[in-house]
């Protein structure tokens, strides 16, 4: 009755999208045991309650699985430390939907062909806030 079960995943997946923030607070409540952050959006609040709903229906992620993802994670960190760009590293960084491309040159960075002597000044002026350059591009984690 795998069939069943896929339907009323679905019905209540999509039931999601109809349900008012307040609505929703109360089923993240539910879900996760702690209240949601009150800049959290209604589609990331769906997307994550639509996961749980798949989750309890089917099962998450195995333990393997777990420790591969955790392992992955460990080493990418542990690659993307904050050792110095080489000349001629091109960092790319998608935000709102607009690829970012950014050029590593002897005296700094290459933006939209404008030069910028920090990172942070370039995902100022992408993201209009504030933000650690290497951070915004992936560099360091912290």
């Amino acid at each position: 009755m795998t069939l069943g079960k896929d339907t009323r995943v679905l019905r209540e997946i999509a039931a999601l999208e109809a349900l008012d923030r307040p609505t929703l607070l109360a089923r993240w409540q539910s879900a996760f045991g702690q209240k949601a952050s009150s800049r959290l959006s209604r589609p990331l609040m769906q997307k994550a309650l639509a996961h749980d709903i798949q989750v309890r229906a089917y099962g998450g992620l195995s333990r393997r699985a777990i420790r591969a993802l955790k392992a992955a994670v460990r080493s990418d960190a542990a690659a993307t430390s904050t050792r110095p760009l080489s000349r001629g590293t091109r960092l790319v960084r998608e935000w709102n939907g607009i690829v970012h491309e950014v050029d590593v040159v002897d005296d700094g960075y290459l933006w939209r062909g404008q030069p910028y002597r920090s990172l942070s000044a370039i995902a100022l002026a992408i993201t209009g806030t504030k933000w650690s350059g290497p951070r915004f591009f992936g560099i360091r984690k912290d």
